[in-house]
């Protein structure tokens, strides 16, 4: 306690703290701290998992919500969002407020303002600066979680350009950026102008080594056998089970995922006492209610059996459930793709890598994966207060393939972090967002701006300048920006793309393809605009299902949009199309209330991706329906968008949009109510709540709050 007190923290926080069993820092801690982190001074912490990180984020957040400050923390990932939610919110016993926002782009969310502390997606701060949220010049702490991304393809540049964003809009702000693997730290401090702190330190000490034969061989040249029987990956999990330990292991595709676990799950089970099979069948049973589709109930099946594998494929409260049992040390072996990996605090004794090359499918070949993620995958390795160490091995197959492992991911160093700012895709959206939100009056302002970010503190910003020249003048001619004067600004159509956060090349999409039609379109004509766009993620098509789809397509084409009833001169143009094609139809039997475990089955995607499908053709619909009120021409169109972006939120059919706005009424239950003849809010309002809490999955508490909500709404 005394080394509490004197790091000056109040009282009130020190017990929070030993309430929580923490009397002593960590030694990464205790270094973040004598760098004036209290004190408002910038830091890069680039520590291990689960050496405490986050507290020393807190501390600094409490401190600044003493002075007055909020504290925006910012994540990579809606999963990340939401456990640091549900650690942060315990801090409401020191009477401070934490909030979480990761929806809803088209929003400045004014009722933050009443939060200390707001954790948000990188993507979903973007889009509160685009909408100039008042409350954000109250910020004075902005942590930055897994700052290693911003040398992601896919999330960095949002990432980079938000820090250079929210370090010229609040310059007095202090600034935490965290991750657990870093090898130029020092260069990315310098970018933000921080203190460092590096260390190798780990609650629980790290074994890392090389699995071959039968032969795990350690860094430091310790061999331990492993007997032979079943095969390394079993061998290896039951070698950590039958010792009390739990296992994670990270495979390089969904399916080898859920077939490594299922091969598990029979060899895990005889390992089981009889009260955590009793455990895991009540475990399993939940999760099969989640749904009938294969991949839930295979998951199920394998969690009665103490093993789980875990994907994006699954949905959200799946994934959850996994996480929980195993936890709760009831799930014994997790085998996940590796967003696992991106920062969900899942620790395990013993972490297996199987998989040391990825098949690229942009190149067409498989490659080595990069030694970051590597060190990602390992550091979930130890848990602490449970195991005295951890252990990260990988597999190989061969004796060359061990001596090369050990040198290059074992004795190696991760890559150093990176920008990828100089991608036009990612930049276009947010060069428009400079001229929309007033950072930036000209291109020569603009290119100043860009002269402050990561990427021209490390390469220079001439290359990156020459891209941004570019999509001006492609904004420029597409009508998002214009002259006025010697001053260059957003066009309201401009403003608003921005401000809906999508690209522009999706909105000039959108409006083309909507002044295509005549009239007013179908709605399957919509949704193949929808699946077009830059914005909207496209179905596979695989070969052994080509021929399928080719036959529908044609069967289709009277009701397409005119712009895919064509011929194709290129192969490649076709089979994008039918890509295009098979994500519309994915969307239109969504809409058509066809159900979960049929959509799974057809289109060979898992209930999680379904989930993420419609999530993105709502947003996209959502704003082809706003984009549509700019241009007279186009009115005619936001009528049935306005329907169908609800339509697609929720899965029904246009008769059920009434019901489904009823909060706890999903897709099922707005179909059976409306069965049972309950068809609009004013028969609800009239209902008498024993007659419907009768009828199937409604029951009397949801009847009651059914009746409130429509006798309320209905009036």
């Amino acid at each position: 306690m005394k080394e509490l007190i004197n790091l000056g923290l109040s009282d009130q926080v020190v017990k929070w703290l030993e309430a929580r069993g923490i009397k002593k820092l960590y030694p990464p801690q205790a270094e973040a701290l004598k760098t004036g982190v209290l004190k408002g001074e910038n830091l890069v912490m680039a520590t291990p998992t689960a050496s405490g990180k986050t507290l020393i984020a807190v501390l600094a957040a409490l401190r600044q919500a003493e002075n007055g400050y909020k504290t925006l923390y910012l994540t990579p990932l809606k999963a990340i969002a939401s456990e640091k939610y549900a650690e942060l919110r315990e801090l409401s016993s020191l009477g401070v407020r934490v909030a979480i926002s990761t929806g809803d782009y088209d929003s400045a969310d004014p009722w933050l303002a009443d939060y200390d502390i707001i954790i948000t997606t990188n993507e979903k701060a973007d889009s509160l600066i685009r909408h100039n949220a008042p409350w954000l010049r109250d910020v004075g702490l902005i942590v930055a979680d897994e700052i290693h991304l911003i040398s992601s393809e896919e999330r960095g540049p949002t990432l980079e350009i938000l820090l250079t964003r929210l370090m010229r809009d609040l310059p007095g702000a202090q600034i935490i950026a965290l991750s657990a693997t870093i090898s130029n730290a020092d260069e990315l401090a310098e970018w933000i102008g921080a203190r460092v702190v590096k260390s190798e330190w780990r609650p629980v000490p790290l074994r890392e080594g090389v699995y071959y034969n039968g032969i795990i061989e350690f860094s430091d040249g310790e061999l331990l056998r492993v007997p032979v029987r079943h095969g390394g990956l079993i061998d290896l999990t039951l070698d950590t089970i039958t010792s009390g330990g739990q296992v994670l292991i990270f495979r390089s595709t969904r399916r080898s995922a859920v077939s490594s676990a299922s091969k598990l799950a029979p060899h895990i089970e005889r390992c089981l006492t009889e009260e955590e099979r009793q455990e895991l069948r009540r475990v399993s049973g939940e999760v099969a209610k989640l749904g009938e589709d294969r991949v839930t109930q295979e998951l199920a099946r394998q969690i009665s059996m103490g093993a789980a594998f875990h994907h994006a494929g699954l949905t959200y409260q799946a994934r959850k459930m996994v996480e929980d049992a195993f936890r709760e040390r009831l799930i014994k072996v997790i085998v996940a793709t590796p967003t696992l990996a991106a920062g969900v605090n899942v620790p395990a004794r013993r972490v297996l890598i199987p998989d040391m090359y990825r098949f690229n499918v942009r190149l067409g070949y498989s490659e080595p994966i990069p030694i970051l993620e590597y060190k990602q995958f390992a550091g979930r390795a130890g848990r602490p207060g449970y195991d005295e160490y951890g252990e990260a091995i990988i597999l190989a197959s061969s004796r060359r393939a061990a001596e090369e492992f050990m040198e290059i991911y074992i004795r190696g160093k991760p890559e150093l972090i990176r920008s990828k700012l100089d991608n036009e895709g990612a930049l276009r959206s947010h060069v428009l967002a400079a001229f929309a939100t007033g950072l930036a009056s000209q291109l020569g302002e603009l290119e100043d701006f860009i002269s402050t970010t990561f990427y021209a503190h490390t390469v220079g910003a001439g290359r990156v300048r020459g891209v941004v020249k570019r999509i001006y003048r492609y904004l420029l001619d597409s009508g998002f920006i214009e002259r006025l004067g010697n001053r260059v600004v957003a066009t309201p159509l401009g403003k608003r793309v921005s401000e809906l956060y999508i690209d522009p090349l999706s909105a000039e999409t959108i409006l083309t393809l909507l002044r295509e039609l005549n009239g007013e379109g179908e709605d399957f004509q919509y949704l193949q605009i929808i699946a077009r766009t830059d914005d909207m993620p496209k179905l596979p098509v695989y070969r052994s299902e080509r021929r399928e789809w080719e036959r529908l397509f044609e069967a289709w084409r009277r009701k397409m949009h005119p712009a895919f009833d064509t011929d194709y001169l290129y192969y490649e143009d076709w089979i994008l199309s039918l890509r295009e094609f098979k994500t519309a139809m994915l969307l239109w039997d969504w809409i058509n209330e066809v159900g979960e475990e049929r959509l799974v089955e057809t289109y060979r995607v898992g209930p999680g991706d379904i989930y993420s499908y419609v999530q993105a053709a709502r947003w996209v619909a959502y704003a082809a329906y706003e984009l549509s009120k700019l241009e007279r021409e186009l009115e005619c169109h936001f009528p049935r968008l306005n329907k169908l972006y609800r339509r697609i939120e929720h899965g029904v059919k246009e008769e059920l949009l009434e019901l489904t706005a009823i909060p706890g009424v999903g897709r099922v239950r707005a179909r059976i109510l409306y069965l049972h003849g309950y068809r609009s809010l004013e028969d609800l309002a009239s209902a008498n709540v024993e007659k419907l809490s009768k009828i199937h999955g409604i029951g009397p508490e949801t009847a009651k709050k059914i009746i409130e909500y429509a006798s309320l709404r209905g009036s």
